[in-house]
């Protein structure tokens, strides 16, 4: 087998479209544990052998908005609601930090009970008690609650653009626009938040051109963190028909954006593991760095459901777990908050 191509392009230090588009599209196996290769040794590269733990806490499943493909969507009247309290979510905080955790990551629909000074009460409460990273995953909010936020004490800020196919973003989010989407990535990066942002592998309609253009984004705004995660279909939504998204191809695009990014931190997520028995350890093994546990506490867990059959787990258990996998795979715990590779912060 001639692999001349493969070698010439895995090599270059960037990708055109063209290229990203026959990487993602190979399908010999010889072929595709090449890509996967490089994409580890990346990884090695830019990122070291740490793994990143970040300690999700779901404080509330209400939404404002309807996306098609969501379980949180707000028509779905199905979905037994929560919202946690401030001393629910502190409390929890302090569960993660005892673990050894040292990013807290702050998640919900995007739910306006919890109002700019609630929020910032929050993290401010959070700092001042056990000092970790915070990541904030809310949804879009106001330039002035961004704002707030950073100054009371926020890191990270995570807005996936979910498609950069500005018709699929459309269909999906009817309330929402993709340019609106993006202006409020750009802002949040400019007054100072680590963003993250990224992809759903295999919404109805979207092609593999439509998956370049997610990474090619992701690289233009300079993300320093980007999610690539599988679609799998929610019983309470529109698309509760549609097959779940492909594994190979899941994977593939975890190991080119890393080739693409480089020095992004890039999450084997829990979609992944409920995609597939055994799924954050494919993703660390094609260029993924971070993993996310989640500590939300059980009732509300079990009412987080964005899509079917979400694998719940006692987070404590589940760290036992996950540090044997590591050490079997060659990778360990990172000891750091894990802040941007592209600040050089190590902290």
């Amino acid at each position: 087998m001639n692999n001349t191509k493969l070698k010439s392009i895995l090599y270059k230090s960037n990708l055109t479209k063209d290229e990203i588009l026959y990487l993602l599209s190979l399908t010999e196996e010889e072929e595709i544990a090449q890509l996967y290769n490089h994409a580890d040794e990346i990884r090695k590269k830019y990122c070291g052998d740490d793994v990143h733990l970040r300690g999700i806490i779901e404080f509330s499943n209400y939404c404002d908005q309807d996306c098609l493909y969501c379980g949180l969507r707000r028509s779905n009247k199905k979905l037994e609601r929560y919202r946690m309290t401030k001393d629910e979510i502190i409390s929890t905080a302090g569960m993660i930090t005892q673990a050894g955790l040292k990013t807290v990551i702050l998640q919900s629909g995007e739910d306006h009970f919890y109002s700019k000074s609630l929020v910032s009460d929050i993290i401010q409460s959070i700092k001042e008690k056990f000092d970790p990273a915070i990541t904030l995953s809310i949804g879009e909010r106001g330039r002035d609650e961004y704002d707030e936020w950073k100054k009371a004490g926020a890191d990270r800020y995570l807005l996936k653009h979910e498609t950069a196919n500005e018709h699929l973003y459309s269909t999906y989010h009817q309330q929402e626009k993709l340019k609106s989407r993006l202006a409020h990535i750009k802002y949040l990066k400019k007054i100072g938040f680590q963003t993250g942002s990224g992809n759903i592998i295999g919404l109805p309609g979207q092609t593999i051109e439509d998956i370049a253009d997610d990474i090619l984004l992701c690289k233009e705004m300079d993300c320093d963190m980007c999610s690539f995660s599988p679609f799998i279909p929610s019983n309470d939504s529109p698309l509760r028909k549609i097959p779940p998204a492909n594994i190979d191809l899941t994977l593939k695009t975890i190991a080119v954006a890393r080739i693409v990014l480089n020095d992004v931190h890039i999450p084997a997520t829990t979609a992944l593991s409920t995609l597939i028995d055994g799924g954050k350890e494919l993703g660390l093994k094609v260029g993924a760095n971070v993993i996310m546990p989640n500590f939300t506490p059980l009732p509300y867990r079990e009412n987080y459901q964005i899509y079917k059959n979400k694998k719940t787990y006692d987070p404590l258990e589940y760290l036992d777990e996950l540090k044997v996998m590591l050490v079997r795979i060659g990778r360990k715990v990172g000891k750091e908050k894990g802040h941007s590779l592209k600040l050089m912060l190590n902290q």
